[in-house]
């Protein structure tokens, strides 16, 4: 696992350990640091404007919000996320006071000070930069935004942006559910192309057969193995990180596969302003 080094005011925040130029910002949040009350302690970050029933006091998201970007040294586009595969590409324009959230599930920028920014609780946040540091980037990689093309996406649109192949290309991979906690169907496997009754042994890596008690199928998936797995089809040049369990971490880490109500993490990543 990477080394960490904390963020200014969010002293448990994940700093990647990845060789980023020096003008490349990077910082993950935990669930510590933050105003929330339970059952969304401390530092959650989801937007209150965002639909669903789980909503925390905005006060206390705007203070926690502030606290990121002080840490980060940046200011976060926050995105609509739908588990899709759009990229944004961000412009000033996306941080004026009332605009709205974009709906995506990744952005890239070339633009100092803008803060690539993505909400997370299981999904994996996958955090890019190129190595001349002319751009950044960041995707929100559940298992649909995977299969349905998030990554590739993303790593094409920051090299149409920083003018450079994949290879220059680096990636950082944060906390998400790990493969003792991820229980899928038949239906992830397809997704990826895998034959659930005939593995192929570069799937079988990746989907640890794991039947219910009753019998049932299940599998365990490996949701970083298939970010590298992806990546590196891809043809990215380092892929660093990965290691921690989101599930298993309840002290550190929001999950909503454990915990259905819950915060929500970010990571984001800026070129300094």
């Amino acid at each position: 696992m990477p080394a960490e080094a904390g963020g200014a005011g969010l002293p448990d925040a994940i700093r990647p350990d990845w060789p980023a130029p020096p003008g490349v910002w990077a910082l993950m949040s935990t669930r510590a640091g933050g105003v929330s009350a339970a059952p969304f302690d401390s530092l959650n970050l989801r937007p209150p404007v965002l639909p669903g029933a789980a909503v925390d006091d905005p006060a206390a998201v705007h203070e926690n919000q502030s606290r990121f970007a002080d840490a980060l040294g940046a200011q976060p586009v926050w995105l609509d996320q739908v588990h899709g595969a759009d990229v944004l590409r961000l412009s000033p324009g996306h941080l004026q006071a009332g605009a709205s959230l974009v709906r995506a599930d990744a952005s890239i920028c070339t633009e100092p000070g803008m803060a690539c920014t993505v909400l997370v609780a299981d999904c994996l946040p996958v955090l890019f930069c190129s190595r001349d540091g002319k751009a950044v980037g960041a995707a929100h990689a559940g298992w649909r935004g995977l299969a349905g093309g998030v990554l590739d996406n993303t790593v094409s649109a920051l090299c149409e942006a920083a003018g450079c192949v994949p290879a220059d290309v680096l990636a950082w991979l944060g906390p998400c559910i790990g493969p003792a906690a991820f229980e899928v169907g038949a239906d992830v496997l397809l997704a990826f192309g895998a034959d659930p009754q005939q593995l192929a042994p570069a799937h079988a890596a990746l989907f640890r057969f794991s039947p219910r008690p009753d019998g049932s199928a299940r599998w365990r998936a490996d949701l970083v193995g298939l970010a590298r797995w992806r990546l590196g089809a891809l043809g990215v040049g380092q892929v660093s990180g990965g290691g921690w369990c989101t599930v298993e971490g309840a002290s550190r880490f929001f999950s909503y596969r454990r915990t259905p109500v819950t915060g929500r993490m970010a990571a984001g990543i800026a070129l300094a302003g």
